[in-house]
This record gives structure tokens, C-alpha cells and sequence, in this order.
């Protein structure tokens, strides 16, 4: 692994950790997560190939991420106070996190420091996948499957916490703060 994937890697960590403390949730809170995942898959991801069984290893290493993605989004608190959304990932969505990226990280030195390239050579061969950039590929679209999912969860959970907060008329002429019709 070189410098720049452990700085991506821990980034990515460091995007969650942060969150175990409460926060305003706002546009930073999409953007830092989506900017560190816009830059790997730049910096990584240069085909997605086809051939062989290379798509069923992307695809079920990007349904993995789909799952912990959302898994950690409802896992993740979210509560209005003074029209703001906060919110505040809990050990579960923490522990969820960790588990997607420490996967990949585990994978990543494993195969180029713990002697798992001929393994994953031999599995490679045996289940037609056709290049190390398939690997490439399903991971880093695992990432940005569990990055994007997650934050797509806390979104439409963030606005299923305004709706509720909104006043809504209740039929008197008079306002009441509930769920919105």
C-alpha cells in the first residue's frame, strides 16, 4: 500500500469517527465522504472490466458495500433541534464502517505484503476472473457504493425527521407540528 492509500483509507475512517460525536448535518457532511471516493475512484479506477466472471465479483463486492451502506445509515442517529438536522453515528454504524474499509484495507495488505497474491491468483484463475483490475474495480465500487448509500440513507432519513417536524394544519385553522400530510 503506498502513502497515498493509507491517507485515503483513514480518511474514509476518519469520516465516521468524526461523526461519533454529534454534528450538524450539512453539505460538508455529503461532500468530504463524496470527495475522498470522487478522488479514489479517479486515482483507481481506469476500467471496469467484463470479461469472464468479472462482473460477478464487482457485483457482489458492490452489493456488500450496498448493505453496509445503508446498515450504517440507519444505524446512524439523526434528530431535529431549531430547524437544524443533527447527527451522530452510534457503535453500530461506526462498527459497520470499519468493517467495509477495514475489508478492503485487510485485503489490500494481505495481497501485496502478507502473501495472499498467489491465493488470489489461484481463486482468480479457478472463478474466471480475468485481471487484478477487476479486483481494483469491485473494490473501490464497493467503497463508493457504501459511501454513496449511506449518505443517501441519513438524506431521505434526515428528510423523514423534517417532515415530521413541520407544522401541519389540523383542520381547525390552527397549526400543529407532526407528520406532514
Amino acid at each position: 500500500m503506498t502513502t497515498t492509500d493509507w491517507i485515503t483509507d483513514l480518511a474514509l475512517l476518519l469520516v465516521v469517527f468524526r461523526q461519533l460525536r454529534e454534528s450538524r448535518l450539512d453539505r460538508t457532511s455529503y461532500l468530504i465522504p463524496l470527495g475522498i471516493v470522487a478522488f479514489v475512484a479517479y486515482r483507481y479506477l481506469d476500467t471496469v472490466p467484463t470479461d469472464g466472471n468479472d462482473l460477478v465479483l464487482i457485483a457482489a463486492l458492490v452489493a456488500f458495500g450496498t448493505v453496509l451502506g445503508i446498515a450504517a445509515g440507519v444505524c446512524t442517529r439523526i434528530r431535529s433541534h431549531g430547524g437544524q438536522l443533527y447527527i451522530k453515528a452510534g457503535v453500530a454504524a461506526a462498527g459497520l464502517w470499519v468493517l467495509g474499509m477495514g475489508t478492503r484495507m485487510a485485503f489490500q495488505l494481505w495481497v501485496g505484503h502478507g502473501g495472499g497474491a498467489d491465493d488470489v491468483a489461484r481463486f482468480s484463475a479457478v472463478h474466471r476472473i480475468t485481471s487484478e483490475q477487476a479486483w481494483v474495480a469491485a473494490f473501490v465500487l464497493m467503497a463508493l457504493a457504501e459511501v454513496v448509500t449511506r449518505l443517501v440513507t441519513i438524506y431521505v432519513r434526515g428528510r423523514m425527521v423534517t417532515r415530521e417536524r413541520q407544522p401541519v394544519a389540523d383542520g381547525r385553522g390552527t397549526a400543529t407540528v407532526g407528520r406532514a400530510s
